[in-house]
Formats: C-alpha cells, sequence, structure tokens
C-alpha cells in the first residue's frame, strides 16, 4: 500500500442493467454509472441471457466511469451478481451457451433429485437453484471446464481467472457454508467437482487485473464478491449482530446479523456467512406492489402528510396483491386481509401501512424464535424508506430506532469490499 489517495470500484449486475460506482479511502461516494440490459429470452420456464451482454455493459460502464475519476488510483474492483444465475464455460471461460437465470425454472428433473438427496437446511433445493441448472449445464455440455456464477464470469473477465467464487454466490449451488466446503453428498448427484470452483470469503483478493483495456494501474487488485442482496445489505454499514436491514420495495424483505446460522428451506430462511457473522432473511409477498395496487403515487404522497401514526386504526389488516404467503407465515392459500372495510380511504391506507409494519414484526420475531436475535435497530431500504409517516408506524410497532438507510445500492456494497479486499494486503 501506498500514501497515494485510493479509490475503489464496485460493479453491480442487476437484472435490467450494470451499474458501477467508486469510492474513497473514507468511504465517500465519488461517481455512479449505469446502464439497461435487454430482458433475459423467455421461452416457457426456461430464461436464458447471453453472458457477452454483461460483459458490455460492465465495459459501458467502465469506461464512463473512468471519464469521472483518476483510472491510475483505482486499487481494487469487486463485483456483485443475481443469486442463482449460472453458465458453462470452456477452459478459455468462453460460455459454451446462454445463462441460465436467477429466475429460470426449467430444470425441474434435476431439483427432484436434488430434494431426494440434499439435506433438508440447504439452499440448493427448488427448480431455480443453482445448483439445478449446473446439474443440467454438466449433463448438456460435456465439454465444460468452468461451472461459474454471473459474478465469477465477469471476475474471471478482469483477471483471467475463471475458477474462483464467494461463499454467498456458491450458497445455492449447494456449497456449505458451516463447513467451508463443497459437501460430500454432491457425489451422490454425479456431480464433477473438478468443475466447481474454489470458494473463498467475499472480500478477499483474488488477482491483479489482467484484462487492462481500461488502462488500470498492473497491480490493481479483483475482490471476491457476493450476491447482489448481500453487497445491498453491506452498503448499509450494518455490520455487528442485531443490525437489522428492512426493503422496503414491491415486496418486503428482512435481514439481520446473527451470531449463528439460522435456516428454515420451508419460510425459504437461509443464512449467508458475512464476516464473521450470519446474515439470516426472509421474504413476504406483501410490500409497495399492494400499495401501488390501490394507490396512485400521488394519491400515498398527499394521505402520508396527514396521517396521524399515534391513533391507530386498529383494523388488522393482512395486505397481499394475491393469495399466497411464505413468511413470516409459509400459507399457499393465505388471502388478502383488508377487512373491516375503513370508513375513509386515509384510514384504508393507514390500515394498510399499519398491516405491512405488523407483517415486519411477525417476520423479525419469526427470525428471533429460529435464533437470530431480535434488531437492536432496522435500517430501511427502498422506496418506502422515503415515506416519514410510516417510518413512524414502524417505528412504534418494532420498538426500536428505524431510520433510513444512507446508502443501499449494490454497487456501493461491492466498492466497500473492493476497499476492504485491498486494506488486508
Amino acid at each position: 500500500m501506498t500514501n497515494t489517495p485510493s479509490l475503489y470500484i464496485g460493479i453491480d449486475l442487476g437484472t435490467s442493467g450494470v451499474r458501477a460506482c467508486a469510492i474513497n479511502d473514507n468511504k465517500d461516494l465519488l461517481h455512479t454509472c449505469k446502464t439497461s440490459l435487454p430482458a433475459p429470452e423467455k421461452q416457457g420456464k426456461s430464461i436464458t441471457q447471453d453472458a457477452n451482454l454483461w460483459w458490455q455493459a460492465t465495459e459501458k460502464v467502465l469506461s464512463e466511469l473512468f471519464c469521472h475519476i483518476d483510472v491510475n488510483k483505482v486499487r481494487a474492483i469487486s463485483v456483485n451478481g443475481t443469486s442463482g444465475t449460472v453458465l458453462a464455460c470452456n477452459e478459455q471461460g468462453t460460455p459454451l451457451a446462454p445463462a441460465r437465470m436467477y429466475n429460470d425454472s426449467l430444470c425441474t428433473k434435476q431439483a427432484a433429485l436434488i430434494n431426494s438427496i440434499a439435506p433438508s437446511d440447504s439452499a440448493a433445493h427448488g427448480v431455480s437453484s443453482g445448483l439445478a441448472k449446473l446439474l443440467y449445464l454438466q449433463q448438456k455440455y460435456p465439454d465444460v471446464t468452468y461451472l461459474v456464477h454471473q459474478a465469477d464470469w465477469i471476475v474471471g473477465r478482469l483477471c483471467g481467472r475463471f475458477d474462483i467464487s464467494d461463499e454467498n454466490n456458491a450458497l445455492k449451488s449447494g456449497y456449505d457454508p458451516i463447513n467451508a466446503c463443497w459437501p460430500d453428498w454432491l457425489t451422490q448427484l454425479n456431480v464433477n467437482l473438478t468443475l466447481l470452483p474454489k470458494v473463498i470469503l467475499p472480500g478477499k483478493p483474488i488477482s491483479n487485473i489482467n484484462n487492462n483495456s481500461f488502462g488500470l494501474i498492473s497491480d490493481c487488485q479483483i475482490v471476491s464478491g457476493t450476491t447482489d442482496s448481500i453487497a445491498a445489505f453491506i452498503a448499509t454499514g450494518s455490520n455487528k449482530p442485531g443490525d437489522a436491514v428492512t426493503s422496503l420495495g414491491s415486496t418486503l424483505v428482512l435481514k439481520v446479523i446473527s451470531e449463528k446460522p439460522v435456516n428454515a428451506p420451508e419460510f425459504g430462511i437461509y443464512s449467508h456467512k458475512l464476516g464473521k457473522y450470519w446474515l439470516a432473511g426472509g421474504a413476504s409477498n406483501t410490500g409497495g406492489a399492494v400499495l401501488q395496487h390501490y394507490f396512485t403515487s400521488q394519491q400515498m404522497d398527499t394521505m402520508s402528510q396527514i396521517l396521524n401514526p399515534q391513533q391507530p386504526t386498529l383494523l388488522d389488516y393482512y395486505p397481499l396483491v394475491s393469495t399466497g404467503e411464505r413468511f413470516p407465515v409459509n400459507d399457499a392459500k393465505l388471502k388478502p386481509r383488508l377487512e373491516p372495510k375503513a370508513k375513509t380511504e386515509l384510514e384504508f391506507f393507514q390500515a394498510m401501512l399499519e398491516g405491512i409494519s405488523q407483517i415486519e414484526l411477525d417476520g423479525y420475531q419469526k427470525l428471533q424464535q429460529l435464533g437470530a436475535p431480535y434488531p437492536t435497530q432496522v435500517v430501511t431500504a427502498g422506496g418506502g424508506s422515503k415515506n416519514p409517516a410510516w417510518t413512524e408506524i414502524r417505528k412504534l410497532t418494532l420498538g426500536v430506532n428505524v431510520k433510513q438507510a444512507e446508502f443501499s445500492e449494490a454497487c456501493y456494497g461491492s466498492a466497500l469490499l473492493a476497499l476492504r479486499g485491498y486494506t488486508q494486503t
């Protein structure tokens, strides 16, 4: 390390686009660039995308970013990607076929086989798991050399190594984070273990830049990354047991740091390794989508200014757009509960916010029942975090401090990992 001012870059491979940002040693966000991606190809249950589109978008955002910062000061780069997106590559790292996306559900036979062999608490269950897709790709492309995740492949394009992954991306591919290994039961599925990447912790140096068409310094480090959702959590600065992050987007997503892993597949709960701790969470079908189903943005903005959080409606709603819930209750037949009818539109809106807040409380209590700590504070990301009245309702419901995240972009979280990786050398 030198005394020269240093910069660190985070790259976020999202569903609809790619973002890249730069930070300095003080973790100040200096600049962010983004570009869109074409929608994945859908054919029935098959959802794929040409990985070369990811690289083209990455080149575009980095080239733009380097117009705003000094490329000679960039010391490290880290990448995050969508969890469960995988592809098969040859010895040179060239994709043998389009990548199978995180929400691809073609591999039903492979998922059934996994279900008969994998431990019940493994995150590799389900038709959209990384492992189901890896089994499919291994069988379909016998000349495969590397089975990699989305973030792994971009890392490979940057440093020339396609044989490295991180513990978070590898989780849905069957990796065992508790024992830090690819488990023995994978051999019962006839997985060729030589095709699987070496797995390291997020935020660890992998190699120096190899693809230097950007003009980066030769010893710029490529640092192991994570998934997009974990990167977004890291971006908030939450880092100790009891720190929790609620994402109020179209759905309600809860995550809390725990000293021990918490797994409950029936609720969609798995634990990711996060430094020396674990990150446990769950996702409800309630959230912003149900609010947008009943109200326009202008209506919500207007009513939010005249809500009275100190006078709850006591209507006890369970807001859902359609039937079915998985967390904090697992009931595919659970119907939305929006009765009794509110007297006014304002009361209806407040009751909806109270209902979602109660589901948030039930979710954190469910995680606590399973062994995670109850939140000591809740940092909020997503569109709902900008609503002061809703924040006050949630604060009264949860009984802890609730605040809006200063940063919640996944690319910022990856930039923090790049900084961490560089300072550890």
